[in-house]
């Protein structure tokens, strides 16, 4: 065994640039172009907005692949911070994000069947309004998979918050704050699957505990975290 010391302050900053890059990707693709295509309760004009906004619709799809990309990088860096915490715990944090990569990208073939769809380039023999209630079955499909992988965006987040509640080289009210914006993304989560007409309401209310990641985010970003010395094998 050799002492060395570690640059846990660099090793944080790194993880908060891979997590800024997270949350723009993640925002264009689950934010920004829904808001731009989607109506809800409108096939029609869902449709019309999709052939109109085609290469937006395509870099939706795009974004949502890189942002899923960046999730690995960023919970492989957040082990690399958090193993000598406790590496049981870090192990599991990583565990929770990897088990999502394949249902994301699962979910952008759904969206992209249903473009094929409206654009006629398969099911060429079914009428117009029989491709674009198709589509919306695709687009309907692809949006309770998003809320599905919200449990795992808050289940992630318990092994990560006591990571950060048990280290000494960050504040213990950034993982207290992430341990509530796990349970606001499994409250919104469950709300949206057993009882969609309120989902709104509790989306509403949960909303200022979301911000518990963006806290964690400039926390490591800007300040990144206290050098400390450890123990480490010799190679």
């Amino acid at each position: 065994m050799e002492e060395k010391t570690t640059s846990l302050k660099k090793t944080a900053r790194i993880a908060g640039l891979w997590y800024l890059l997270l949350a723009i990707t993640g925002a264009y693709s689950i934010i920004y172009v829904p808001s731009k295509i989607m109506v809800r309760g409108d096939a029609v004009a869902t449709a019309n907005n999709i052939l109109a906004n085609e290469f937006l619709f395509r870099t939706g799809i795009i974004s949502d692949i890189i942002s899923s990309t960046i999730f690995v990088f960023l919970v492989l860096v957040l082990y690399r911070l958090f193993k000598q915490v406790n590496e049981r715990q870090a192990k599991l944090m990583v565990a929770l994000v990897i088990v999502q990569i394949p249902a994301v990208f699962i979910m952008e073939a759904f969206n992209i069947t249903s473009l094929m769809i409206l654009k006629g380039e398969i099911l060429k023999t079914f009428e117009l309004t029989q491709r674009q209630d198709l589509a919306m079955l695709f687009l309907k499909i692809n949006d309770y998979g998003v809320l599905t992988l919200e449990i795992f965006w808050g289940l992630w987040l318990f092994p990560l918050a006591l990571l950060v509640y048990r280290s000494r080289f960050l504040p213990r009210f950034l993982g207290v704050w992430l341990i509530i914006n796990g349970f606001a993304y499994l409250a919104i989560s469950f709300t949206g699957l057993l009882l969609p007409r309120y989902e709104d309401v509790v989306s509403n209310i949960a909303f200022p505990a979301l911000f518990g990641e963006l806290a964690f985010l400039l926390w490591i970003l800007i300040m990144g975290a206290k050098e400390q010395t450890v123990n480490a094998p010799a190679s």
